[in-house]
């Protein structure tokens, strides 16, 4: 019965959207949707940093002990987006970020420019699931945060998240993931999944990214379950935390 109740309610949704869905259909909305979205994130992402500000600034505050032998920190971001991680990245940091959208350069140029702290190497555009024009255990850091939600496949991403990794250096991450099942939270979760793809950036919200990681093998894994006070998303559950190499 709420699978009946779930289907109903989706395809409500997907009427009162029906324009959308027809440039989906017509494979208009992507080229489109991609070129709008880092505005929107550049407006979001700030109020959402501001959320979890304490939440992130206790989770990158390691980050230096898993420098290098020269003591310095080779960090590579997967989906920097904008860039509003940046402020967390110790001094001297050299940076190496990737994200599948081009049309995020000027947003991450700019959150570049109030951090001189950090050291660009390089910024490619890339996605996670194919970094192979990064070298195999070259990094000391990978840093993936509101990400995994969105790629084709985690477990893609996450093997080359190990390859690019050296041995004993860590995978940081900040996800949003499925609720309880036997929650009203999951419940509208599927309800408005179909949905909050197209406005998302394929995004799900429905997906169970600790599963994935804890199948991966690394050697440690850090992880707990937080809540973020998201006021109308059904978001809330999240998974912070790193893993070793």
């Amino acid at each position: 019965a709420t699978m009946v109740l779930v289907s109903c309610l989706q395809r409500c949704i997907q009427l009162v959207l029906l324009p959308v869905y027809v440039l989906v259909y017509l494979g208009l909305w992507d080229a489109l949707y991609k070129k709008v979205f880092p505005y929107i994130m550049a407006k979001l992402a700030p109020i959402y940093n501001h959320k979890v500000h304490k939440q992130k600034q206790e989770l990158f505050s390691n980050l230096r002990q898993f420098a290098g032998p020269g003591g310095q920190l080779r960090l590579l971001e997967i989906g920097t987006g904008t860039g509003t991680n940046f402020q967390f990245y110790p001094a001297g940091c050299r940076l190496t970020c990737t994200d599948p959208n081009p049309n995020f350069e000027q947003f991450l140029r700019k959150n570049l420019s109030e951090n001189p702290h950090l050291q660009l190497e390089r910024s490619l555009v890339a996605s996670g699931e194919n970094l192979h024009q990064i070298a195999a255990g070259s990094v000391d850091v990978v840093v993936c945060t509101l990400v995994l939600c969105s790629v084709s496949s985690v477990d893609s991403v996450l093997r080359e998240v190990l390859r690019v990794l050296r041995v004993g250096g860590a995978f940081y991450f900040l996800e949003h993931v499925a609720a309880d099942r036997s929650s009203w939270t999951h419940f509208w979760q599927k309800v408005c999944d179909p949905a909050w793809k197209c406005f998302g950036d394929g995004c799900s919200l429905s997906r169970e990214t600790q599963k994935h990681l804890e199948n991966t093998k690394f050697s440690e894994l850090n992880l707990r379950r937080i809540h973020v006070p998201l006021r109308w998303i059904p978001a809330s559950p999240h998974i912070i935390g790193y893993a070793v190499k």
